[in-house]
């Protein structure tokens, strides 16, 4: 670990002979030892190559998280092969897309995603079935003889280990080529949340998801178990816990709060528990507390991108009066602010708010096959080192812990004056009835722009929207005060539980 470089792939081999029978890869239907698991790889990697797949080419998997998913993503990774882990909700437009853009020899996918994938894809790619599926050629049929040993892979720190289609909440999904020197940076940050042999981490969001594979690749790195959850439910969740003694976990903030509010949380033996993480979205001080309060283990937030760059650490169980930030800098990351011209702000400034750009060893390639776009997401200082833009508003205060506002693209200019919508949602919270908030800006012919909020009310709560309000407006400033509230069963989100604004706008617009 303490190597400029290693290959994820060389250490699962490295396990497989020293803790042969250790298991690695769990769901619900199958459970696979480092022994099974590194044949499988082996068998995986021979048939790729078998089909004339060299290093630099890549695959696609479009389905639910199994052991038969991550064996194809890892046994892609010792042929030098890179993955393009799709998600399963996209439109099959966008996934054809997608497909194209990567370049995509073959496609891994399962029953669950057989109607988005439809009847053909572009330059009619091989289908393969994880599941035994009618998708495609079942995986066995697939698969190389028992045995069977594939070629070396030259893999150097700029290869590609995966291309990750990230559009955020925004639009058109981008691919983002992440490096195996990438990746190798992310494991070597595992020794410090004590991730070792006899790991167990439950993963229920999926491994098209950056979010996933920061702890995905290190629990492996390190000779640990991994238990996929292909469907978050939170009773399903805390009984899988509980049952495998799990050690580690990687929420989103949304699957904490369904966890936190679960009436049978307290009745689970959570105690084996040594570090949570979080990542991806807002995660709100006041339930960062109560599952510091509540929940065995340390409490670990990552602030960054899929694209890389810096990322800020909150080490939230040794810092519990830093709760309403992301943390500082971790070890290696270069994180500063620039202005809407692009300028640097200076550091130390506590009272001046600006874009984040980061820098670190964690970097994308760049978006595949688009080099405007590549151009438009970095940053030079004035030497010529290299950033990325995150898009998001922030600030550091006197201790070097940065305070997010909200993204660019969110903040609400109305009547000449800079609304942050995250700054009402905290208001709104405030109010006993409301368990989730969105707020978004929507054309205003007076003012521009004025903000509208989303409210999801508590379970069994009846206070009616204009109360809700009022009662806001009567806490904002006068240029902060809601143009109207709309009352919501759920609010729209991702698969990682980023609140999808884009749908929210759409729906004022009618």
């Amino acid at each position: 670990m303490e190597r400029d470089f290693g290959v994820i792939a060389d250490l699962i081999r490295f396990h497989a002979h020293n803790t042969p029978e250790r298991p690695a890869l769990a769901d619900a239907a199958q459970q696979l030892d480092y022994r099974a698991l590194d044949a499988l790889m082996d068998r995986i990697a021979a048939s790729l190559q078998r089909d004339g797949l060299r290093a630099g080419d890549a695959i696609a998997v479009c389905a639910a998280s199994s052991v038969n998913y991550a064996a194809v993503f890892l046994g892609a990774l010792r042929a030098g092969v890179a993955v393009a882990p799709l998600a399963p909700g996209s439109t099959p437009a966008s996934l054809a897309r997608m497909i194209s853009d990567a370049d995509a020899r073959i496609l891994f996918a399962d029953a669950g995603a057989a109607e988005v994938i439809g009847p053909a894809q572009p330059g009619g790619i091989a289908r393969v079935a994880l599941d035994g599926s009618a998708v495609g050629r079942s995986l066995a049929d697939w698969l190389a003889p028992e045995g069977a040993t594939p070629e070396p892979a030259d893999v150097q720190p700029g290869t590609a280990f995966n291309i990750i289609y990230s559009s955020g909440t925004t639009g058109e999904p981008k691919g983002i080529v992440q490096g195996h020197g990438m990746r190798w940076a992310h494991v070597q940050r595992g020794a410090k949340y004590e991730y070792d042999s006899h790991t167990v981490t439950l993963l229920s969001t999926p491994l098209y998801s950056n979010t996933t594979l920061v702890v995905f690749f290190p629990t492996l790195a390190f000779g640990g178990c991994v238990v996929l959850m292909p469907k978050f439910d939170a009773l399903g969740y805390l009984q899988l816990a509980e049952r495998h003694r799990v050690t580690h976990t990687m929420l989103v903030p949304v699957q904490y709060q369904r966890l936190m509010a679960h009436p049978r949380f307290d009745a689970h033996d959570l105690s084996a528990y040594r570090f949570k993480f979080s990542t991806s979205a807002p995660f709100n001080a006041a339930l960062k507390a109560d599952v510091l309060a509540r929940w065995p283990g340390g409490l670990i937030e990552f602030y960054g991108m899929t694209e890389g760059g810096g990322t800020c650490i909150l080490e939230a169980h040794l810092h519990p009066t830093k709760l309403h930030t992301v943390g500082q800098p971790a070890p290696g990351s270069d994180i500063r602010l620039i202005d809407e011209e692009g300028r640097e702000l200076p550091a130390g400034d506590t009272e001046v708010a600006g874009e984040v750009v980061g820098h670190s060893a964690g970097m994308m390639t760049g978006y595949h096959r688009q080099p405007e776009k590549t151009r438009e997401a970095e940053w030079f200082d004035a030497t010529g080192k290299r950033f990325i833009r995150t898009g998001d508003v922030g600030r550091f205060d006197a201790d070097g812990f940065l305070t997010l506002f909200d993204r660019k693209k969110d903040m609400i200019i109305s009547g000449g004056f800079n609304i942050y919508p995250s700054d009402l949602e905290a208001v709104l919270r405030g109010h006993a009835a409301v368990a989730d908030v969105a707020v978004v800006g929507v054309p205003s012919e007076q003012w521009g722009e004025t903000p509208v909020a989303f409210v999801v009310r508590c379970e069994g709560d009846a206070t009616p929207g204009d109360a809700l309000l009022q009662w806001a407006n009567a806490q904002l400033g006068k240029t902060q005060r809601l143009a109207g509230l709309e009352l919501i069963d759920e609010l729209p989100r991702s698969a990682i539980g980023k609140v999808l604004k884009r749908e929210l706008r759409e729906r004022v617009r009618g």
